[in-house]
């Protein structure tokens, strides 16, 4: 077994201190979304607030997508589609985040104040 050497002990020290600063730019800045924009194939392109209640219908592909958003949240509730995992995608809150019932062709992507 070979032993690390000066440079490998450095190399491996400044990737550890450098891991909570990837973490932060990359995962711990995402900002609270503003609106929900929900597009389906059969051409809707819906932009609701966050910050209203809501419980939608979406017609897909396959049938009927049920979204609902509460509490500044949004998530799929219901969806015809056999893998279920837009469902399984839960609530999402944060700018850029995107669920999507791909075989209905309905999604959810959260926009913030920027977009």
């Amino acid at each position: 077994m070979t032993r690390l050497t000066l440079a490998d002990k450095i190399v491996v020290t400044l990737a550890l201190l450098l891991l909570p600063f990837l973490y932060i730019e990359f995962w711990g800045n995402s900002t609270q979304g503003e609106v929900v924009q929900i597009r389906s194939v059969n051409g809707d392109n819906i932009t609701l607030p966050l910050d209203q209640d809501k419980r939608l219908q979406i017609k897909g592909a396959l049938g009927l997508s049920i979204i609902e958003i509460k509490d500044r949240q949004v998530r799929f509730i219901d969806s015809p589609c056999q893998g279920k995992q837009c469902i399984i995608a839960g609530w999402l809150n944060k700018d850029g985040q995107l669920a999507a019932c791909l075989p209905n062709g309905v999604t959810v992507q959260i926009i913030g104040r920027d977009q």
